[in-house]
């Protein structure tokens, strides 16, 4: 037995507009749940009939294969696809575009699909996927209305040539696919040979070898890489590899960009609101002095190797960012099974400050500083509404509508992730964008329950 479910999303774009967003390598990306930890393994660069797109997702404790091809297309009304491999008995999606008499767009979903075991099948996972369903549609539908609306926000400037290192990374998988859905050329700095026919350029900071030519002609660089810094415990081996993957990459960009011809507009790179480092309860902006400790000394270190970019007169922009927010890694996806598990509750006392942004409000910041000339310098990319870590597992335990009162002493922190557990857990950063908002920035998320219903698509009602 066929069923049929369907969603309709407005937005305020013309049909025009709102299709080529979906016709977009990045749209795949950008449309996919916050949540789900989806790997696209291939695709073709457009919606026409016969091109296909196969991508991997976990299904419990294995991971499954999704292969969609398209099988009709009439721009900018409607295309279709159709699940050839995958969890479904079969799978036929329609998304149609109709212009409102209001001057919007009305995109309207209709999934038609079959279960596995047919009754039995629809008695044992029907509700289950039926709400999987509603939760995913809903969030491509805010997804795609926040997206368009900012790239409205920049549709009178022209499009960049932008070239992102770092962009296989939690932040830059985002980034990438939301440059390339606001229609910029958006190239990517890989630590491998470039695959043929991608728009790829490789590099080696290791061995600090880079060719300038390949850099030649970019409206801007962004370097959003560096070895994570909560992924292993820090061995003096760690630490030193946290710093020089930084540092040596940063610098190699920075040298090569001051020696360019055709010179990028702006340099954007990385940086970390660990360069406080544990300062209690002060307020933190981007005026307030450096910290102490490695963290501060690394992030320190780390913008300073921009030096030979800005003295050639490029615009350099350091962001300092706080934990950001995405179910699938990063601090918050460590966080979640203890969550999950009703031990997500203070760490110590929980009186340390956390300084968190949620995933888009990353994206967007970052868009905003490479398309406004005028920003330039060091930028705080946190939520103006830092909290207590005891308040951050309060909140995340009452989404996810767990207990969070179980505390967590730094002793057993340590004994589980050593020195980098009790660095990142137990330090308390008040930090607040104060350059970000005074520059023009409109933020997404300023609490943090709201950012975590968003990015867990756990919303009210």
């Amino acid at each position: 037995m066929s069923i049929v479910f369907e969603h309709k999303t407005i937005v305020e774009n013309s049909i025009e507009d709102a299709f080529a967003w979906h016709e977009r390598k990045g749209a795949f990306r950008r449309l996919m749940p916050p949540w789900e930890l989806a790997e696209e393994v291939r695709a073709d660069d457009n919606l026409e009939e016969g091109s296909q797109r196969i991508f991997r997702f976990p299904m419990g404790p294995i991971k499954m294969s999704w292969v969609a091809q398209h099988t009709a297309y009439n721009p900018p009304h409607s295309f279709e696809d159709i699940m050839l491999k995958g969890p479904f008995k079969s799978w036929h999606h329609t998304h149609n575009f109709e212009a409102t008499p209001e001057g919007k767009v009305m995109i309207h979903d209709t999934v038609t699909y079959k279960l596995p075991l047919g009754f039995l099948g629809n008695i044992v996972a029907g509700r289950m996927i039926r709400k999987r369903l509603h939760r995913m549609f809903t969030a491509r539908e805010i997804r795609l209305e926040r997206d368009l609306k900012r790239h409205a926000e920049y549709s009178h400037l022209k499009r960049k040539r932008i070239l992102v290192a770092g962009s296989s990374g939690l932040i830059g998988r985002q980034l990438v696919a939301f440059l390339d859905t606001g229609g910029h050329d958006v190239w990517r700095l890989v630590r491998r040979d470039a695959k043929v026919g991608e728009k790829e350029l490789s590099w080696s900071p290791e061995s600090g070898t880079i060719n300038p030519d390949d850099l030649e002609g970019f409206d801007s660089i962004i370097h959003l890489g560096g070895a994570g810094i909560g992924d292993k415990r820090w061995s003096k081996k760690r630490m030193k590899l946290i710093e020089e993957s930084r540092t040596r990459s940063t610098s190699l960009l920075a040298k090569t960009i001051a020696k360019l011809t055709n010179k990028p507009e702006s340099f954007i790179v990385s940086s970390a609101v660990g360069w406080y480092g544990d300062r209690g309860d002060e307020e933190l902006d981007e005026s307030s002095d450096a910290g102490q400790g490695f963290l501060p000394t690394t992030c320190a270190k780390w913008e300073e190797a921009c030096q030979a970019a800005r003295d050639a007169g490029v615009r350099t922009v350091n962001l300092r960012t706080g934990i950001v927010l995405d179910a699938t890694g990063g601090a918050l996806g460590k966080m979640l099974l203890p969550a999950k598990l009703g031990a997500g509750g203070p760490i110590g006392r929980g009186k340390q400050w956390y300084s968190w942004i949620s995933m888009d409000d990353q994206i967007y910041a970052t868009n905003h500083l490479m398309m406004t000339e005028s920003c330039e310098g060091v930028f705080n990319m946190a939520a103006p509404n830092p909290v207590r870590q005891k308040k951050f597992a309060k909140v995340l335990g009452k989404v996810l509508r767990r207990p969070a009162f179980i505390p967590t002493p730094p002793f057993g922190v340590w004994i589980l992730f050593g020195k980098m557990g009790v660095a990142l857990t137990t330090e308390s950063t008040r930090v607040v964008p104060t350059r970000l908002i005074e520059s023009g920035y409109r933020f997404e998320h300023e609490d943090l329950e709201p950012a975590l219903r968003d990015c867990l698509g756990i919303w009210k009602n």
